[in-house]
């Protein structure tokens, strides 16, 4: 290994030990710097969160953090014992459930509790106690009864929020929209960038600056995600709706892929992060994202590895399939970027889910009960050729076959409606999914909607000249809108629609929510329409 070899390996390697040593040194000196018991201080400075929901019950979840951005939100290294209450109503006089959690240390005093025996299609409303102190209320509602066809279902899709690029008001106005039964995270929802300055160069803007370096450690990826959930419109939103938490790739490291970081020996990155080192970053980053998501143990990671795929069956009108386009895909082809194809393109064993994902979600989508198939995910599916027959590395299009087989599976199999959800892009699409995707004579298969991002790039553009080469070249995208946002879909036994909801800037605060278009797929009629009532 040459001088740059080794001194990257240096580097990883140094920045993972440092939060193990700083919180090592903390707990040292824990017992004789602080008097106060832990309940002492207000701990619930991160809010409370609901996801996961089943007909009889939710995940519920908060951390105890009294100074959120200090190493391990400035708590001893001691379990706490945590009360939480399930009741029908607001006021919490008519109590459903209760019981106690325990917030250990070894999990940043994070607490999931899996709540169950409640009756199903309802709102319910929970919150948390230590000590003297109660948590903000918060409101999520169980799944339709597993036979039950509701007369609808509305859902959010969002993601992409890079805290330096702009204000959270997005979430602001998701956390006011009524009656939605989850809201679907694709992803990134932290940026692992070290922080900058306001004025200081770089990719987008800086409204508000990260702290510290790029977040390597288990210590930094826990300030991180603590430094994102004190925003407040972030928390209002994940109090007022239960989340579908999934991850993309900051969450971890820009384009990761499997076992590959970014710096993968490619591209602009000659020399290569061996994978066992980023195998440490990955256990890290996994463990800091369960620990501040809503999700079930089943989610428990396991070091570098995380069961974060899953389903989900809303009655007989939707069924959703959690995906991770991340953990087990082949590294990107052709170094990764926007090109032309190379032959890497072409294996005929390429894979974007992994041989064990995939046949899970083909089975799911075989003899599926539900109305509506849902398959939530990171990347868009759709087919975009860019200038020059250039293509994204890092999406579906450069693991053609991976998308034919799934593709295929639908056709063949008969899947009902299939609707993609995705993101990653920072851009609003909507999009017809054929069989073959590179032929617009074939049969249209399945529907696809892409949500813009909440702050990532800034303000944006309703167009732009990428956009107008990206729809004249590519007929079966519909919209291309580049404000920030994101989606509001309600589905009944007709019809999905999608309601792509545009903020005119996020670089100040206080944007109006406007909607941008609104498309939506016939029951039976794979393929998006404009309008809609």
């Amino acid at each position: 290994m040459d001088s740059i070899g080794r001194h990257i390996l240096d580097l990883s390697r140094r920045g993972l030990l440092r939060g193990a040593t700083g919180l090592a040194a903390l707990a040292a000196l824990a017992p004789a710097t602080r008097a106060q018991p832990a309940t002492a201080r207000f701990p619930f400075t991160l809010g409370v969160a609901s996801g996961d929901p089943w007909p009889d019950g939710f995940v519920i979840w908060t951390r105890l953090a009294p100074e959120p951005l200090q190493a391990d939100g400035d708590m001893p290294p001691s379990p706490v014992p945590v009360a939480w209450e399930v009741a029908e109503d607001r006021r919490f006089a008519r109590i459903a459930a209760r019981g106690t959690a325990i917030a250990e240390p070894g999990f940043a005093h994070a607490v999931h509790v899996e709540v169950a025996g409640l009756p199903p299609g309802r709102p319910w409303f929970y919150r948390f106690r230590a000590g003297a102190h109660e948590s903000a209320v918060g409101q999520a509602r169980t799944a339709p009864a597993a036979g039950a066809t509701p007369a609808r279902l509305r859902f959010a899709l969002a993601g992409c929020q890079h805290y330096e690029h702009g204000h959270f008001t997005a979430w602001r106005h998701i956390a006011a929209e009524p009656e939605l039964d989850f809201v679907f995270h694709y992803g990134d929802y932290i940026y692992e960038y070290a922080g900058r300055s306001p004025g200081q160069g770089g990719w987008g803007p800086v409204v508000r600056g990260h702290l510290g370096g790029e977040t390597m450690s288990l210590a930094d990826y826990r300030q991180r995600y603590a430094q994102y959930r004190t925003d407040p419109d972030l928390q209002a939103a994940h109090a007022a709706h239960a989340f579908l938490p999934s991850y993309d790739d900051h969450e971890v490291d820009n384009n990761w892929a499997g076992p590959h970081s970014e710096e993968d020996g490619r591209g602009r990155f000659p020399v290569a992060v061996p994978p066992e080192v980023f195998a440490l970053r990955k256990a890290a980053a996994f463990q800091a994202w369960y620990e501040h998501m809503p999700v079930r143990r089943a989610a428990l990671p396991r070091g570098a590895d995380i069961t974060a795929y899953r389903r989900l069956d809303y009655g007989r009108l939707l069924r959703v399939n959690v995906l991770d386009t991340r953990q087990f895909r082949d590294d990107q082809p052709c170094g990764d970027g926007v090109k032309r194809a190379c032959e890497e393109v072409f294996r005929a064993d390429a894979q974007m889910l992994g041989t064990a994902q995939e046949r899970w979600l083909i089975e799911g989508m075989t003899g599926s009960p539900a109305r509506w198939n849902i398959l939530a995910q990171q990347v868009p599916m759709m087919r975009r050729e860019f200038r020059d027959g250039g293509i994204a590395m890092d999406k579906w299009d450069a693991y053609p076959a991976a998308r034919q087989r799934l593709l295929d599976a639908m056709a063949e199999r008969r899947t009902p409606n299939p609707v993609i959800l995705s993101g990653d892009v920072h851009v609003a699409l909507a999009a017809t999914i054929r069989r073959r995707p590179e032929d617009t004579a074939s049969a249209p298969v399945a529907s696809e909607f892409t949500a813009t991002s909440i702050t990532s790039e800034g303000d944006g553009a309703e167009m732009t000249r990428a956009g107008e080469e990206l729809l004249r070249r590519n007929p079966d995208i519909a919209l291309f809108h580049r404000r920030r946002g994101y989606c509001v879909g309600e589905a009944t036994a007709r019809r999905l629609a999608m309601d792509f909801v545009s903020l005119p800037f996020v670089t100040r605060d206080g944007a109006p929510r406007e909607t941008a278009a609104r498309f939506v797929v016939e029951a039976g009629e794979a393929g998006v329409k404009a309008g809609g009532g």
